[in-house]
């Protein structure tokens, strides 16, 4: 969520000691930079009428990045921060490539587990290489940061030999310290410690529905019990006293995003009905949407959506967090 840095303002006679939380801006002094200058980049400024009356001072033109007002008081605006926020589990891209993509809001970072997955998205400066299983690695992506998303997921494979011409099913697989006890644990355990010693503001974690049955199917694959330690990891970030959004998604589509009317639900209750699937895209969308509203923090839910053309797409995601009301 973007945050305002504070301007600054002191009357020029004034020491710098009396300076009320504003640094001094003589007006008789030069100004580093011009008024036309700054009104292109900080159209933002404004006064509380309170603070402004307090001190006599007219209120700002929002077209104005620099304006004297009265005989003894000059004002420079400064631009607002943006969130720096980093992606875990970067290689989906995703989530990273929407951060990307709004750079006005956003500085965004992404680790990734190999350098090959870094080229696969682009080789960028921002993405940094990191195992989430050995914390010390992944300690220079977290510093920083105002908030992180936690995407990263054991990935069951399918083992050699597989044909489905021949009417099999196939078996799965984890690949030697990539079990879902190793990666979906212990790696957003030390996600999360490594976040909260950082001082970092929001956690998002995204999971997957099916976590309150132990008999779920996913649990089965490779006998890895995915969502018994997906579970465990989200309780543990409850537990954390860090501001969090839990995400579980309902089955991943490759489909785009922004069509379709999304619904949350609680204890796996949408897994009952014909709306539990979700595009990417959209669990995309929702990952970012939580940054930016009070509603959506200290909150787990489930996530799905109604097929396109059935309902009016979602647009209004406070709206959306508000509706929510288990805080795991």
């Amino acid at each position: 969520m973007a945050t305002r840095v504070p301007f600054v303002l002191c009357a020029a006679t004034t020491s710098p000691n009396h300076c009320l939380k504003y640094c001094v801006v003589a007006p008789s002094l030069p100004l580093p930079v011009s008024s036309s200058s700054l009104s292109r980049h900080f159209l933002s400024l404004s006064f509380s009428s309170s603070f402004s009356s307090s001190l006599g001072l007219l209120p700002l033109s929002k077209k104005e990045g620099v304006k004297r007002v009265g005989r003894r008081f000059g004002v420079v605006a400064m631009a607002e921060s943006k969130s720096t926020v980093l992606v875990t589990g970067a290689g989906g891209r995703t989530v990273y490539k929407k951060l990307r993509e709004r750079p006005n809001q956003y500085v965004a970072r992404g680790l990734v587990r190999t350098d090959e997955s870094k080229q696969n998205i682009g080789a960028a400066d921002d993405v940094i290489v990191g195992d989430i299983r050995d914390a010390e690695s992944i300690v220079p992506a977290i510093q920083g940061i105002d908030a992180l998303i936690i995407l990263t997921s054991a990935v069951p494979q399918i083992k050699p030999g597989f044909d489905p011409t021949k009417g099999q099913r196939p078996e799965f697989y984890f690949e030697d310290g990539a079990y879902p006890e190793q990666v979906d644990w212990i790696g957003q355990k030390n996600q999360i410690d490594v976040a909260k010693a950082a001082g970092v503001k929001h956690i998002v974690l995204v999971g997957s529905m099916g976590g309150t049955d132990l008999n779920h199917p996913l649990n089965s694959l490779g006998n890895g019990n995915i969502l018994v330690w997906k579970r465990k990891a989200e309780q543990y970030l409850a537990d954390s006293g860090i501001p969090y959004t839990i995400i579980r998604a309902g089955g991943l589509q490759d489909k785009d995003g922004g069509l379709r009317e999304l619904l949350v639900g609680k204890d796996d209750e949408l897994l009952q009905t014909e709306t539990r699937t979700i595009s990417r895209s959209d669990v995309a969308e929702v990952c970012i949407q939580a940054l930016n509203f009070e509603e959506a923090k200290f909150k787990a839910f489930d996530l799905a959506s109604k097929p396109e053309g059935a309902g009016s797409a979602t647009k209004d995601f406070k709206a959306l967090f508000s509706q929510i009301t288990t805080r795991f």
